[in-house]
């Protein structure tokens, strides 16, 4: 889990445009990042396991 301080610095804007983390809204986690959905793939199988994210569906065939 991302502590406060990285997340914060994150959100500011940085001098260059290459330099931009994404990170997941819940945790704070940087790899493993999903632009879609905007959040970590932890998060992400956590969310859908509940049936929390719209459309997604677990695979079974």
């Amino acid at each position: 889990m991302a502590t406060e301080g990285q997340i914060a610095i994150s959100k500011k804007k940085p001098k260059f445009s290459s330099r931009k983390v994404n990170r997941c809204f819940r945790c704070g986690r940087k790899h493993g990042y999903m632009r879609l959905f905007n959040l970590c793939r932890i998060c992400f199988r956590e969310l859908a396991n509940r049936g929390e994210i719209p459309g997604v569906r677990k695979s079974s065939w």
